[in-house]
């Protein structure tokens, strides 16, 4: 089985709270990495429907049956279990008693607000991110192929073509089991927002247009929207929020977990196609700030990512937002190019910005699918391949 980066960060939260709860999307591999970084506790999972009726029944007798050292599985379809959980470890007062599980970020994070506040940490699982795969040697080989075949596990576990896996994925989980959270009915009209969604990624989020061509209200649009955030398909980032100009834009850009899906949306059959679609920069752009994310979320962390665009449309496609030891604030910019040759016009916004910023050139960067790394007066040109620190 290939090594996920947050074993290592579930070890060291388990020595420090009584539960460890893993989130993320479906099929992203949170049941494999609690087992098989904790082989010789028990699994329970409460997508089996006897164990769910057990523990829906009696959590008490449950929690004696299991009183510690125990992988809970998709926990979040048991809600009663959470109360249940908080007597039990604040009664036994050790750590590293469970591992909770779950798909369902929504119903998850309010029953450990109301019931696990303090008892346990949060971890968030997403598909394989580049690093993973590069140490596992399952890296594909060009950009179009990353693309293309996005991280899912199962993708590489059992080897199932992309097309097959995502196409199975969108109509089980995507419009099936998300559009079942709110009880949405129409599922053709539910399908057909999801897929406008695919084609606005890295875009500035226009809700009423999202809503007008999907042929829904506004509000409608924002529930939807959130309901595919809170189920890990879609994420917003941003924009950066120091007014250098006081002409900013405040709306977010949408992004998706995982490029694979994206190019199954948008009806992409192979990555071939990627060569000359006119998406290309953009699912480029995505899988760029994915990889962001995933180092941030591999250490336990949120990301601390957002952009930077102006009213006259300049913009940074990225700004890393770091910390230094006396706490200053350094915001660490990234243009983010599809193109494989260097071209000087990459640094004409990067040199707006520093500008205005006063950022010094070591702290501008462009990224792009060549092969060469690039220093100029004006930052660094990395290659999409090198370590990303």
């Amino acid at each position: 089985m290939i090594q996920r980066q947050l074993s290592d960060r579930l070890f060291k939260l388990l020595e420090i709270y009584p539960i460890v709860t893993i989130i993320g999307p479906r099929q992203s591999g949170k049941t494999t990495l609690a087992r098989m970084s904790l082989k010789k506790w028990n699994y329970v999972s409460l997508e089996d429907p006897e164990i769910r009726e057990f523990c829906s029944s009696d959590c008490k007798g449950f929690l004696k049956t299991y009183p510690e050292y125990t992988i809970i599985d998709e926990a979040q379809r048991v809600p009663a279990l959470f109360s249940y959980l908080q007597t039990h470890v604040d009664l036994a007062g050790k750590n590293g008693m469970y591992v909770l599980t779950g798909s369902q970020n929504l119903n998850m994070m309010e029953s450990i607000s109301q019931s696990l506040a303090g008892r346990t940490s949060i971890l968030k699982l997403f598909p394989f991110s580049y690093e993973e795969q590069k140490k596992a040697k399952i890296l594909p080989e060009t950009i179009e192929d990353q693309i293309f075949t996005g991280g899912y596990p199962r993708i590489f576990d059992s080897h199932i073509p992309p097309e097959q896996f995502y196409k199975d994925y969108i109509n089980l989980y995507v419009e099936r089991d998300v559009r079942q959270l709110k009880n949405i009915g129409n599922l053709e009209t539910f399908a057909r927002f999801v897929r406008l969604c695919a084609g606005r990624i890295g875009q500035l989020l226009n809700i009423q247009n999202l809503a007008d061509d999907c042929g829904i209200g506004a509000t409608t649009a924002k529930t939807w929207l959130s309901l595919l955030e809170t189920s890990f398909i879609i994420y917003f980032l941003t924009p950066d929020y120091r007014n250098y100009t006081k002409r900013l834009v405040k709306s977010p850009k949408l992004f998706f977990t995982d490029t694979g899906l994206v190019c199954s949306l948008l009806e992409i059959r192979n990555s071939r196609q990627l060569q000359s679609h006119y998406l290309r920069g953009n699912l480029f752009e995505n899988l760029a700030v994915n990889r962001f994310r995933a180092k941030a979320f591999n250490q336990g962390l949120e990301p601390n990512l957002s952009f930077w665009r102006d009213k006259n449309g300049i913009e940074i496609d990225l700004i890393e937002n770091k910390t230094k030891d006396n706490g200053e604030e350094c915001p660490i910019a990234w243009e983010i190019k599809a193109g494989s040759t260097y071209s000087p016009d990459y640094f004409k916004n990067l040199r707006h910005w520093a500008e205005l910023s006063k950022s010094p050139a070591q702290n501008c960067n462009v990224i792009y699918t060549g092969d060469q790394m690039i220093k100029t007066q004006f930052g660094n040109v990395m290659p999409w391949k090198d370590d990303i620190d």
